[in-house]
């Protein structure tokens, strides 16, 4: 496995690939990687010729008072993780070479952008599309592989490749969960053992509003969100952020569930902030 630096050899190699006519599978994150990321880099593998990962914390996607400094971060680790699953090319570059001086260039996809995720974290979907947009530039992949776990993300990205005819075709794969049902997640980290063994409560409230939907018939949007809202209340160090049952396609909410449906939900635990999703199918 290369490890590529600078954003000109990354180039050249795609150059190189793309002429001799082969496929390129490309894999963002920012590292830390778990299972999750590893099943995008087994279907990458699968469907490509050459797979390409990067790892960069991005500084335009984290708020003043979030994470950045603290990110996990163990390169050492990521590295031999990658070199064992076959990963032709790390892309591994500097923020300062991503942003340089005098960076004024910025992407976003108005109204997905502001809701959910966007209204918890002010201007973090524009760092995304900001820099998923520069690593498609560089790497030209001809496929991108995401996890349903930050489903809004996907959402954005997808509108952005359509609106800006970009030659790339994302795919989401499920979310890959610990034996308990957490969401795999490099933040998951950051929890204490307590903390640790409260979080699949998450995950269970997403269950019962899909049993509420999928085996009992509730089709009332309301009615799930509540009943997901006061299972998550029960424990008393979980803080809700939001719980939103939307339309997959625009995130907008939905009052009567029919056909697919996201049902999502943020909370705080402690100073962590956990993420989760499920997909409702309404036949």
């Amino acid at each position: 496995m290369e490890i590529v630096r600078r954003i000109p050899r990354m180039k050249e190699i795609v150059r190189d690939w793309h002429r001799q006519g082969r496929t390129v599978g490309f894999v963002p994150t920012m590292g830390y990687l778990h299972e999750g990321h590893l099943s995008l880099v087994r279907e990458s593998k699968r469907m490509a010729d050459h797979t390409v990962v990067s790892i960069f914390v991005n500084p335009l996607q984290f708020g003043p008072h979030e994470d950045y400094d603290r990110y996990p971060r163990d390169l050492d680790r990521d590295v031999e993780i990658l070199s064992r699953e076959g990963v032709d090319v790390l892309f591994y570059p500097s923020a300062e070479d991503m942003y340089p001086p005098g960076y004024r260039t910025y992407v976003e996809v108005e109204g997905l952008s502001q809701k959910w995720e966007g209204a918890s974290r002010p201007g973090h979907f524009r760092g995304v599309a900001t820099v998923v947009c520069k690593l498609f530039n560089i790497v030209q992949p001809d496929y991108a592989f995401f996890g349903q776990k930050d489903a809004q993300q996907f959402v954005i990205i997808r509108r952005m490749v359509e609106d800006l005819n970009m030659n790339v075709e994302v795919i989401q794969l499920p979310i890959v969960r610990e034996s308990d049902g957490l969401a795999m997640s490099s933040r998951n980290v950051y929890l204490s053992p307590e903390e640790r063994a409260i979080a699949p409560r998450l995950y269970q409230a997403l269950q019962l509003g899909q049993r509420l939907v999928q085996e009992e018939g509730e089709r009332d949007a309301a009615k799930v969100v509540e009943a997901v809202r006061s299972f998550l209340a029960q424990e008393p160090r979980i803080r809700v952020d939001y719980v939103a049952l939307v339309d997959p396609q625009d995130l907008e909410p939905v009052e009567t569930i029919r056909g697919r449906a996201l049902l999502a939900a943020a909370i705080y635990l402690g100073s962590t902030r956990l993420i989760d999703n499920v997909i409702l199918n309404v036949k």
